[in-house]
């Protein structure tokens, strides 16, 4: 019985048997943290520099563009090098930023345009180090750990968001923006300690200094030649594109609850609630080996759920929607984040990796945008149940062409995997992918 319960709940045995994976989660748990804190303080200091909606709108422009742009780049760059070295280097450069931040809260800084230029350093240097650090977990763990990992880490991303916000107002209210600021950095300065403590990281095929030549195709090739791959990034993608909900918060609170800020808060509060506890039980999920089927249902889910939503009209139902739809994005981003990762050659990890990045950064933006502009012809219930089960429909396109994912199954568990030994199979190239 005590084997039954454990197995549903969250899996720990990356966290307890594996001490470079201990590390890396330690050091992003406080990264996180201190992201959700910095986040809030540059929106309060945006508002307070400027008192306008569109001020606070160029943070998103200030933080997404970078991870567009920069994002792509840090997948080549991350299947030249070390992985390690790159991310180290990044790291350093987002202590930088955070150390700016600090820096011009201090001075009384009332130029919008410095502290929008250093979100952007911020964005663009985790950008560029995004695709390796995603690469780690397949690195350290045994293939059927991988999943497990994913979800550990994708708790940990929760809690900052639920906790994160709270801390900040409280850091705010009582030391100013610029001891937020400074908590942000020395949370960079515990992510940066992990990461050097972790082994090196060298790409498979290069050479003992860390060096190779530079790769020749694209991430996005790459994606397109293997089905598993554009299979999943596509499931995620219909969900997030045609049913992502967060921009019509506001819309429905105003209609259905008054326009009660708490209430509001409580939106957003329903979805962390779900994930978090997706997470803490997800135990059984993660050992399921059937993850492409695993990721179809939760997707799913997702927009069944958001259609729920866009027709409950109490406040309670509305929240037990949200709370669903949050449980089945959790495990639909860590079964698909598993499946990405142990289904790319290793060479080629960094390049996909920011492919995904992309798509997790972009889909949710569009989807809010398109949410919003459906909302503004029609009514956000509309938008939402319209959006919602139009990404069941998508996902089942999806499903029903993609025979490989439907069919795909977890690798079996491995006492090392050989790309963590260091082993590497020079001769397999782009042209190899099927």
């Amino acid at each position: 019985m005590r084997g039954r319960v454990r197995a549903r709940l969250l899996d720990t045995r990356p966290l307890r048997s594996n001490q470079p994976f201990r590390d890396l989660w330690i050091g992003t748990s406080a990264s996180q943290v201190g992201g959700q804190i910095a986040n809030v303080a540059v929106l309060a200091q945006v508002w307070d520099l400027t008192g306008s909606p569109v001020g606070t709108g160029a943070i998103g422009l200030a933080t997404g563009l970078p991870m567009v742009l920069f994002g792509l780049l840090g997948g080549t760059l991350a299947d030249t090098y070390d992985r390690r070295a790159l991310v180290r280097a990044t790291t350093a450069g987002q202590l930088l930023a955070a150390a700016g931040l600090c820096a011009q809260a201090l001075a009384d800084n009332r130029n919008v345009l410095l502290l929008l230029a250093l979100v952007a350093l911020g964005s663009s240097c985790g950008a560029l180090g995004a695709p390796a650090r995603r690469t780690f977990p397949v690195r350290l763990l045994p293939s059927d750990q991988v999943a497990a990992g994913l979800a550990l880490t994708n708790v940990s991303f929760q809690a900052a968001m639920l906790a994160g916000p709270a801390t900040a107002g409280l850091i705010i209210a009582r030391w100013g923006f610029s001891a937020a600021y400074a908590t942000q950095a020395v949370a960079v300065i515990v992510s940066m300690l992990a990461v050097i403590r972790l082994p090196a990281m060298r790409p498979e095929g290069a050479d003992a200094a860390g060096s190779r030549r530079r790769p020749e195709r694209g991430g996005w090739r790459i994606v397109l030649r293997r089905p598993t791959l554009w299979g999943s990034m596509a499931t995620d993608l219909s969900a997030t594109l045609l049913a992502m909900p967060i921009a019509l918060f506001p819309l429905v609170n105003e209609v259905r609850f008054e326009g009660n800020p708490q209430t509001l808060g409580l939106f957003l509060s329903a979805v962390a609630v779900g994930g978090i506890t997706a997470g803490l039980l997800s135990g059984t999920v993660t050992r399921w080996r059937r993850s492409g089927l695993v990721q179809l249902a939760a997707a799913s889910v997702w927009g069944l759920a958001l259609a729920g939503f866009g027709l409950a009209g109490p406040l309670w139902p509305a929240l037990g929607c949200l709370a669903v739809a949050g449980a089945a994005d959790t495990v639909s981003v860590v079964t698909r984040s598993a499946l990405v990762q142990l289904e790319t050659p290793d060479a080629y990890r960094g390049r996909v990796s920011s492919v995904e990045h992309v798509i997790g950064v972009a889909g949710p933006e569009l989807g809010n945008f398109r949410g919003g502009l459906l909302a503004s012809a029609t009514s956000a219930s509309f938008s939402l149940v319209f959006g919602g089960l139009s990404a069941i429909l998508a996902i089942a396109a999806v499903a029903a062409t993609n025979a490989p994912l439907r069919a795909y199954r977890t690798p079996p568990a491995a006492t090392k995997p050989t790309a963590a030994l260091g082993i590497t199979d020079p001769t397999t190239t782009a042209d190899q992918l099927p």
